[in-house]
């Protein structure tokens, strides 16, 4: 089963999601599946070194509007073992080379270590996840070559499937995520309970049986 994550690694309620589908999976081990990463920019034109406490005072006016905004993703993340820190984070991030090095670490097997791993980075650690050099080390943790990484994340490759992927998510009239695509026929939108992780697998797991039997 393939299973199609549209996230963006600057948006808390994918890390949430991320962590409940990964439970469910979890639930469900006799399920053969093929996680792939779908990059989405929730603010693909975020000048690079824009400071959290300038946009977030914007979008949220100022940081006690912020804090009781973000309370109901504080509370979910703490349940499923998240802490978030949303006072420490330093950047907004233009996160196209944060949706390019887990493309580039999906090629080598890794991609959902290090979606999670950024996730982490930048939520509860406080760190710059557009900084070549942290990025680089962060692929290190996870497994990756650091010099063959830094030399990726220097160049232009995989920035094109990135754009690629914002359009094909639009086309899809996808808005938001996380958004999840279940073997190429049913879509999960939001951080959903852990239940209806595991009714959409065992549904589409259901129908891949009935195909595989009938041929």
């Amino acid at each position: 089963m393939k299973i199609e994550v549209f996230s963006d690694v600057a948006c808390p309620w994918c890390f949430v999601g991320d962590s409940r589908l990964e439970r469910a999976l979890l639930e469900r081990p006799d399920v053969q599946v093929e996680r792939r990463w779908r990059p989405f920019q929730l603010q693909p034109q975020m000048p690079k070194g824009t400071r959290w406490e300038e946009f977030s005072s914007q979008k949220f006016g100022g940081a006690e509007n912020r804090q009781a905004a973000f309370e109901r993703v504080i509370e979910a993340g703490s349940s499923e073992g998240i802490q978030f820190d949303f006072e420490k984070m330093p950047f907004a991030p233009n996160t196209e080379d944060a949706h390019r090095l887990i493309l580039w670490a999906e090629r080598q097997g890794l991609g959902v270590q290090m979606s999670t791993r950024l996730f982490r980075a930048y939520f509860s650690e406080a760190q710059d996840v557009m900084d070549f050099e942290t990025l680089a080390q962060l692929a290190v943790e996870v497994g990756l070559e650091q010099e063959s990484t830094l030399e990726f994340l220097k160049g232009q490759e995989l920035r094109l499937e990135v754009g690629q992927s914002q359009n094909q998510a639009a086309q899809m009239g996808v808005s938001g995520v996380p958004f999840y695509v279940f073997g190429g026929q049913y879509a999960l939108s939001g951080a959903q309970p852990l239940e209806i992780f595991l009714q959409a697998i065992d549904l589409v797991g259901s129908q891949v049986e009935d195909l595989a039997f009938k041929s």
